[in-house]
């Protein structure tokens, strides 16, 4: 990382902003689930663009990127839909941490099952962001799943903790503290939809995440991956987890 670029530390105003609008997005996606399960099925023109094979991710339309002290919050959704796949499937796929440094290659350098208890996963994950600049996070996150019905599920996983890795990979590297190092990812909450639906599996994520914000001259160097890494990472899941399963 060019020294240009100065570490930055979490602050508690931070945190509590991103925690706010967590609960308030959760209490509106808590209504969803009697209303309108999926986000697609709000606009037929979005549905048809899925099932002519597209992959969708934008940001979320009624709040998008949110500014907060000394933090930027980042609202995407995404939606993909795979033919002759079911939900049960599809989660057997995600669910299989071990292989997702295959998967999710080259964004997902390692993975790990830390462990399991029922439908309550811990998971470890060391990510690759890179767009000019190039960021690697050691990050750990708890994952939860659960059935409305026998085609309908529900997927939230909250990060944990993420460490910033300086000089990956080589012998002098160095795992940073939480909350200390660029700042690019501090937190990182998903929530997935699956459901069976028209011959194969509508798969949809809202993930929302916490950074700093881009310093004042520096927008060429830190802005690409502060603002639109997010929505790629977000399309590049989505595309990996349909071409592993129609590989399959």
């Amino acid at each position: 990382m060019p020294q240009t670029a100065q570490m930055v530390q979490l602050k508690s105003e931070t945190l509590r902003a991103f925690e706010g609008y967590i609960r308030d997005a959760e209490a509106e996606m808590e209504q969803t689930l009697q209303t309108s399960f999926l986000w697609e099925d709000a606009s037929l023109e979005r549905t048809q663009r899925l099932r002519q094979g597209a992959i969708l991710a934008q940001l979320w339309p009624k709040q998008g990127l949110v500014r907060v002290t000394d933090g930027l919050i980042h609202d995407w959704i995404g939606a993909a839909w795979i033919p002759g796949v079911t939900a049960e499937q599809t989660i057997r796929l995600v669910q299989d941490y071990n292989n997702h440094k295959n998967i999710y290659s080259p964004e997902v350098i390692d993975s790990k099952l830390v462990s399991r208890r029922g439908s309550d996963f811990k998971i470890f994950l060391r990510l690759l962001k890179k767009k000019i600049i190039t960021v690697v996070l050691d990050t750990y996150h708890d994952v939860h799943y659960s059935s409305l019905d026998r085609n309908r599920w529900l997927c939230r996983s909250y990060t944990t903790r993420i460490l910033e890795v300086e000089h990956a990979g080589t012998p002098d590297e160095i795992i940073m503290p939480p909350d200390t190092g660029y700042g690019f990812l501090w937190r990182l909450y998903s929530y997935w939809r699956f459901q069976d639906k028209d011959g194969g599996v509508s798969v949809e994520c809202r993930a929302i995440s916490l950074s700093r914000t881009v310093p004042f001259g520096l927008g060429w160097l830190v802005d690409p991956i502060i603002q639109k890494l997010p929505g790629e990472s977000l399309f590049n899941t989505l595309d990996a987890t349909r071409q592993a399963l129609l590989n399959k």
